[in-house]
């Protein structure tokens, strides 16, 4: 009887929790959209079809920072995703046991370096080599490196514990067949656990989306659209840091609707993945 109470009274907690998580996600989602309603119910193709970001005018448009909040994205997952991986595979590798252990150890770290500490190594030691080649050096590529070096732990963190949760069976069957290490791991184990990689991505596009700081520091902050890899960008939530302080009316609820633009990616793609997810094990 003591036993089943318990199991009760753990379940009824586990739901109240469960309840409060959605209910907050929904509060937010509740409030930003009522801070930016004051914009949005004028005309939402203003945020597109403006001429440009100029509050004091009553114009709006976020392509620009949207573009260059997709672009320092994909940049920095295009650098990130490899590395990760292949560093996840090589310390979950059970050969190299003890080095792996310090790699993990270093990777941990990594993860836990607040996010200012990266825009000021980005400004010290990426802006500069970047200046030499093209200046200012405050661009679209060194916020996509610093944004790549802060997502490797995420990345190899989530792939490694795909790895190591996939069936010993895999490796062992591979091995049984003579097929070596680079067979093994694009043959097998990224087939394995493509689901995993997946969300890993998606994590770390929803981290990268909502980065303020260190891009903030060294992507020069222009609003324009790049059109290379060496012009200065703004992100959104670059904008928002930068102007939230002053903004007034129109101003702050444009800059609400920054973050319920952004809000709605990350949901977006949280459904994607479920869906694919479900796919891949389907």
């Amino acid at each position: 009887m003591y036993q089943q109470n318990s199991n009760k009274i753990f379940l009824n907690l586990l739901r109240l929790m469960s309840f409060t998580s959605g209910l907050i996600v929904l509060m937010i989602i509740f409030f930003v959209s009522k801070e930016s309603w004051p914009v949005i119910s004028i005309d939402p193709k203003k945020f597109f079809l403006d001429l440009l970001w100029d509050p004091s005018r009553q114009q709006f448009n976020l392509l620009p920072m949207a573009l260059g909040s997709l672009f320092v994205t994909l940049g920095a997952i295009i650098i990130a995703l490899p590395i990760g991986f292949m560093t996840a595979v090589f310390y979950s590798n059970t050969r190299f046991r003890k080095f792996g252990r310090i790699i993990q150890t270093t990777i941990e770290i990594l993860a836990g370096i607040p996010s200012v500490v990266f825009g000021f190594w980005g400004i010290v030691a990426i802006v500069p080599i970047i200046y030499k080649i093209s200046p200012p050096g405050a661009n679209l590529l060194a916020a996509a490196i610093v944004l790549s070096v802060m997502l490797i732990p995420t990345i190899t963190l989530f792939i490694s514990n795909a790895i190591k949760s996939a069936p010993v069976e895999w490796e062992l069957g591979a091995r049984g067949l003579g097929l070596d290490e680079s067979q093994f791991v694009f043959n097998i184990l990224i087939p394995g656990i493509k689901s995993q990689i997946f969300n890993s991505i998606l994590i770390a596009v929803g981290r990268a989306l909502g980065e303020t700081m260190a891009v903030l520091m060294v992507s020069g902050n222009i609003i324009k659209v790049p059109l290379s890899v060496f012009d200065p960008i703004r992100t959104l939530t670059s904008n928002i840091a930068l102007e939230m302080a002053y903004a007034m009316d129109h101003h702050r609820a444009a800059l609400f609707s920054s973050g319920l633009f952004l809000l709605l990616i990350v949901s977006s793609l949280s459904v994607i993945a479920n869906r694919k997810g479900r796919a891949f094990y389907a």
